[in-house]
């Protein structure tokens, strides 16, 4: 296959994943906003995590939320748990690398915060370990994640959000994972500001 053919698949995989999957995942996203919305009128706030390319979309989602997305607003509450190498690096070092989310979610997350936890495979084990202290500290979990949903998706509690990528392809997950990201900060500030743009 030519270079431009090969683009030209990827591009029609991906609009085709996208497709699938605003089937099945609507709702679960306007769930997701309103429930970020509401913690954050509650004077909550948004701790995110994920490995790899999750962990820059985690990153990415505190960076809009932080400063702002598409309409002027004061910052938000929120905080990529993936971006302190020193705390990421002694609690791997003195701990366990499984430990690195859960400890920093131990130390920051109260009753009514948010984890967002982004896996592909939902597999993650240190994302997973960070689901059960956010259970303890009395958080809401929201996960996105693909494939079958993996360990995360068994461990998630009746008031959890799971928002699973109908797809095998890790590139295709990612792919709507970031559109995900997008539609929730567009929902957070429309009910935040209450535009209808």
């Amino acid at each position: 296959m030519d270079p431009e053919q090969r683009i030209r698949q990827h591009f029609a995989d991906s609009i085709r994943t996208k497709t699938a999957a605003v089937e099945v995942l609507a709702g679960p996203i306007a769930h997701a906003a309103t429930s970020i919305t509401a913690a954050l009128l509650a004077d909550g706030k948004v701790l995110s995590c994920g490995n790899g390319g999750s962990a820059a979309d985690a990153q990415h989602f505190s960076s809009e939320m932080l400063n702002r997305f598409e309409m002027e607003r004061p910052g938000l509450p929120a905080i990529a748990l993936t971006t302190d190498a020193s705390t990421i690096t002694s609690i791997a070092n003195d701990y366990d690398f499984n430990e690195i989310f859960a400890k920093q979610v131990r130390a920051l997350g109260r009753n009514g915060d948010i984890l967002l936890g982004i896996s592909t495979s939902g597999h993650s084990a240190n994302v997973l370990q960070a689901v059960h202290v956010a259970q303890e500290r009395g958080m809401r979990s929201i996960i996105l994640s693909g494939r079958d949903g993996g360990a995360i998706a068994e461990a998630l509690g009746e008031n959890d959000i799971e928002i699973r990528v109908p797809s095998s392809s890790t590139a295709r997950i990612q792919e709507v994972h970031i559109l995900i990201i997008h539609c929730l900060c567009d929902l957070i500030d429309q009910q935040l500001l209450k535009q209808e743009n």
